[in-house]
């Protein structure tokens, strides 16, 4: 039995402000630092021998946070831009609400909410799947094989790519999974099916 942590970041500046962030660098609020925080204590009795995080400091300040919080001390870690947040090409940085003036908002719900249609020079719900995916049967599950309980702190898409695999959902099913900031959620898998066993939110309002 293992346990398999998905954390994503705690709330960014450009979730205050309505923005596409994608591959936008963008540090956690001091909300964002209290949600962390609270992820910590929220873990703080599950072990964790592994932490991968994507490239960008929104998750790994998170990460940090929640790991201090929880006493854990110093874990191996592995970054990786495979983990990083769906890029939404030329609409980083725009306000979203802006965005649907200009476009209209029938075009807005197609960028942010379909499956396979990407922004202008963006990536598509699909195009993330195409590289979380692999990572995670190539770098975690082989982690999670050796009996070690993997934290991955990471972002809404590239999370909802690796649950869409876990749960077995359809793409229909991918485009109506929201993911909460800060709050873990907790798959306890067999070691050596990696079949679920259990799935648990955390922090669950």
């Amino acid at each position: 039995m293992v346990y398999l942590i998905l954390l994503r970041h705690g709330e960014s500046q450009w979730n205050v402000e309505n923005r596409f962030t994608g591959w936008v660098d963008v540090d956690i609020t001091s909300k964002g630092e209290e949600e962390a925080r609270k992820a910590g204590l929220a873990l703080k009795d599950y072990p964790i021998d592994m932490l991968f995080t994507s490239a960008l400091l929104r998750a790994i300040r998170t990460a940090d946070i929640a790991l201090q919080s929880a006493g854990k001390g110093m874990i191996p870690t592995q970054r990786s831009e495979k983990l990083n947040e769906r890029h939404y090409g030329d609409l980083q940085g725009l306000n979203k609400d802006e965005v649907g003036k200009q476009f209209g908002s029938d075009q807005l719900k197609i960028w942010r909410r379909s499956y396979d249609t990407s922004p202008p020079n963006g990536e598509s719900l699909k195009m993330t799947q195409e590289r979380v995916l692999p990572y995670f049967h190539e770098h975690i599950i082989p982690v999670l094989k050796e009996g070690k309980n993997v934290l991955i702190t990471a972002h809404g898409n590239s999370l909802r790519a690796l649950i869409a695999e876990l749960d077995k959902l359809s793409k229909e099913e991918i485009l109506e999974l929201n993911i909460a900031t800060g709050k873990p959620i907790v798959y306890t898998l067999d070691g050596q099916t990696m079949s679920i066993l259990n799935k648990q939110q955390l922090l669950d309002s």
